[in-house]
């Protein structure tokens, strides 16, 4: 770990816990900073500020007084999920407070290079494709996968060396909390509207996701998707050397298809076919993966052996089982309609949805196109009405609401026939009915496996 001197005998105050908030107020006592740590939740529902106090980090529970921000505080170290109307951050940039999130500490004291991959869908992917990749037969050190992926940047920065590697994933959330934080890769998925509620406008979302590369110079890389004509102009906007992939144009000084091979530069890497995870999103994912491997010096049999066997996040276009002839796909993670979109077009075989979730007031117009070639579509949750618009709208043949994920199974199985596809892909946020897109996966999941237990009991 970097020796830093920055927040040394200096009064920081960390908003919000959970994972990230209690590894940067940590990390924070351990740089010499006099942390105060303020979370919503009361003292005794709160183990991790309970925790904190025993390690002589002074805690305020049980709300977030805008009051606090009278002791003088010369850094705020925000949860990413806390927004910026929040009363107390906003007064902390009235007073010109700098208000942070934790991967930009993890960027001041971490010893190793960092890949940073950002973009409304297939981070996660990506971010475990790379660091699976770098790892392969890697002769020292090892790349460790953090940030939004679910390990907090913060706490692996403190242990990696420059034998290492940081693969880290980084929502707009995170993003608008950096200062220096610069990866030495970043990478660009997509961009599409999305978070609307957190940023205001769209303009402001592309914003925050562009800051991935703002402190990038000609001696770092940006990778983007080429496919996308926004993103080909926002790559102007970049100090870093550009590093386009693209299926569909020969790019130059990149990553591109060209009948059933997938090239770096004019050298074959692999066959497109060889991609064990389904659709053209994961084939684009794959393509950022291998723009990464190469630029760190990644041989192109692991490059090779890595994606052939690559099977999927969980959640993520995840195969769950097959029953009865029935293949089941746990998609928990789409929460917006592009993702569902391309899970749907990764599938050839008859499908049947499972849809809905969080309403924020959008339409799903965008969805009927490919609602066509759906076989039945199952709705749930705030947007039910609104999916099932979309669905008359498409045609699809049969469109049942049901309560909730639970009910969502059995009801599909009963209307699906062998050779069928049930997937799980909702278009929406989870937080109407569940706490996470992780909950109501493996809400789906377990509810696969009671189906099964069912349906066999009755035979």
């Amino acid at each position: 770990m970097k020796n830093v001197t920055t927040y040394q005998n200096k009064k920081v105050l960390v908003l919000g816990l959970a994972l990230s908030g209690v590894n940067a107020a940590k990390l924070l006592h351990k740089l010499g900073a006099l942390v105060t740590v303020n979370d919503y939740k009361s003292f005794e529902e709160n183990p991790e500020a309970q925790e904190l106090l025993e390690d002589g980090i002074r805690v305020v529970t049980g709300g977030h007084p805008v009051e606090l921000l009278d002791e003088d505080f010369e850094f705020v170290v925000k949860n990413p999920g806390i927004m910026y109307n929040n009363p107390i951050v906003a007064k902390a940039i009235e007073k010109g407070i700098p208000v942070l999130t934790e991967v930009q500490l993890a960027y001041e004291v971490a010893e190793s290079p960092i890949v940073g991959i950002t973009g409304t869908n297939g981070k996660t992917t990506t971010t475990t494709m790379i660091t699976d990749v770098l790892n392969a037969k890697r002769p020292q050190g090892k790349a460790f996968a953090a940030g939004n992926i679910g390990t907090p940047a913060s706490q692996v920065a403190q242990t990696v060396t420059d034998k290492d590697a940081i693969v880290m994933e980084l929502s707009s959330f995170q993003l608008m909390g950096i200062t220096t934080f610069k990866p030495h890769i970043a990478v660009i998925t997509n961009i599409h509207s999305a978070h609307i509620d957190y940023h205001g406008t769209r303009d402001e979302y592309v914003a925050a996701k562009m800051r991935i590369t703002e402190n990038q110079t000609a001696e770092d890389y940006l990778i983007v998707n080429w496919d996308q004509p926004e993103l080909q102009e926002l790559a102007k906007l970049s100090k870093a050397t550009i590093i386009p992939f693209s299926r569909q144009e020969m790019v130059e000084n990149g990553v591109f298809v060209d009948g059933d091979s997938i090239y770096y530069l004019n050298e074959v890497i692999m066959d497109k076919k060889d991609i064990l995870v389904p659709g053209e999103h994961n084939l684009e994912n794959a393509m950022a993966a291998i723009a990464v491997a190469k630029l760190l010096g990644q041989e192109n049999d692991m490059i090779q052996q890595v994606l052939a066997s690559f099977a999927g996040v969980k959640h993520r276009t995840q195969f769950v089982t097959e029953f009865k002839g029935r293949k089941f796909y746990n998609d928990s993670k789409a929460t917006n309609s592009l993702a569902t979109i391309n899970a749907l077009n990764g599938f050839k075989q008859p499908v049947i949805l499972l849809a809905g979730g969080l309403d924020r007031g959008n339409n799903f117009d965008e969805l009927i196109p490919q609602l066509r070639g759906v076989k039945a579509l199952i709705v749930f949750g705030e947007t039910a009405a609104k999916i099932t618009e979309a669905g008359e709208a498409a045609g699809v043949p049969t469109i049942l609401s049901v309560q909730n994920v639970e009910a969502a199974v059995p009801s599909a199985y009963d209307v699906s026939e062998t050779g069928d596809v049930i997937l799980l892909s909702p278009a929406c946020a989870s937080w109407d009915q569940y706490r996470s897109f992780e909950v109501r996966g493996d809400a789906f999941i377990h509810s696969i496996e009671q189906l099964m237990a069912n349906v066999e009991e009755e035979e």
